[in-house]
């Protein structure tokens, strides 16, 4: 039962400039904001690649100075970000421009919290309350993404681990949302299909577990069910045989589970989560193993909001159940693992796998409670 007389707040994201040539505005965007020496925080991958170079010539063409910062892990620590903040420092720049995927927005996001407060970077953790430390401005921070999964570019927190233990924190703040998104799918259009669809079922993830998270959010859950759907009609194509067409509605149903996420996530990040810290499996991947063993363990107590998945999915049989399968048919097409074992996972890891997993903060807003013990019995069936 939903109790009306709780007033509750709802918060939604920042300007976002979405579409095929997006990119193209930046150099503009920099110079009417009296912006001339950004520093681009990106992957080592990414900074290989033409259109950055491209991005870094169009810059110069208008006297704007770019440093670029790369030195960064796939699974980002927080080694990256005290690096990085020197980096911006000794450069002097005026201003953040994260590009990439999940790793490289949170380590940008990061490095923008870290300009102008001084605490050890892990007192400001979400989770122990470090939000409240945040009190002074931040650099003006711009977000171009390169994947479609995260959808970090319109997040305002940072999920950044402990360079020795590898666990998870969480810095987070209203102050790290970025001015503006430059979402452009032509910069994913070069994606190899693996990373295509790794990262797509991580927005697929974040969509359905925001859907069913606990609480009530009629706002996220009605973005959760239209990104649920854009991901189900184009995630094969975009993966198979891309085009702009698939690979724009996977570019806006990935932002829109990061705007949906805000209402919370659940079982299935926090068996992927342990899987990115102790094999520093790519946590894409990680979510789309565990996606539909996840799911499976929801369907009892959620049966209306399956009926609705199942309905926007297209199914013919509008149960949890239909769902379920029609995941692991979305792997297979996808050509992804159906199986842990399929990505290195062995019956040696599974009780660290547990404590790590029961361990995590996602779990917390799941629709029902998981146990210890729920999160091997998971872990063993998906083996």
């Amino acid at each position: 039962m939903i109790d009306f007389n709780v007033v509750r707040q709802y918060n939604f994201p920042t300007i976002v400039r979405f579409g095929a040539g997006a990119i193209n505005e930046l150099p503009g965007y920099l110079v009417t904001n009296g912006l001339a020496r950004p520093l681009i925080v990106t992957d080592p991958n990414v900074a290989q690649l033409g259109f950055l170079k491209k991005i870094k010539d169009e810059l110069a063409a208008k006297s704007i100075s770019v440093e670029v910062f790369s030195d960064i892990h796939k699974n980002p620590v927080k080694s990256d970000v005290l690096k990085g903040g020197d980096f911006f420092k000794s450069t002097k720049r005026d201003s953040i421009i994260g590009i990439g995927g999940g790793a490289a927005m949170d380590v940008a996001r990061a490095i923008a919290l870290r300009i102008n407060h001084h605490k050890d970077l892990f007192d400001y953790d979400d989770l122990i309350g470090g939000d409240k430390y945040v009190t002074e401005e931040v650099p003006h921070f711009i977000t171009i993404p390169t994947t479609s999964g995260t959808g970090s570019e319109v997040g305002r927190s940072a999920i950044i681990a402990e360079d020795e233990t590898h666990k998870k924190r969480i810095l987070f703040s209203p102050k790290l949302l970025a001015k503006i998104v430059f979402a452009d799918p032509l910069l994913t259009m070069d994606l190899p299909p693996f990373i295509t669809a790794a990262t797509g079922m991580d927005a697929l993830t974040h969509n359905m577990e925001a859907y069913i998270a606990k609480g009530f959010h009629p706002l996220c859950e009605g973005i959760a069910l239209e990104g649920i759907a854009l991901i189900n009609e184009s995630i094969a194509d975009a993966v198979n045989k891309p085009d702009l067409a698939s690979r724009s509605k996977m570019m806006i149903a990935s932002l829109m589970g990061a705007v949906a996420f805000q209402k919370g996530l659940g079982v299935v990040h926090s068996l992927a989560h342990p899987l990115s810290s102790l094999l520093d499996t790519h946590h894409g991947l990680a979510n789309a193993v565990n996606l539909p063993y996840g799911m499976r363990f929801n369907v009892s107590g959620q049966e209306k909001q399956f009926s609705k998945m199942a309905r926007v999915l297209e199914l013919k049989n509008e149960d949890g159940e239909a769902v379920v399968q029609h995941l692991f048919e979305l792997n297979k097409k996808t050509n992804l693992p159906l199986q842990l074992k399929g990505i290195g996972v062995k019956p040696e890891h599974i009780e660290t796998l547990a404590d790590l997993a029961f361990d995590d903060f996602c779990h917390l807003n799941n629709p029902k409670p998981v146990t210890r013990e729920n999160f091997k019995q998971l872990y063993l069936e998906a083996l």
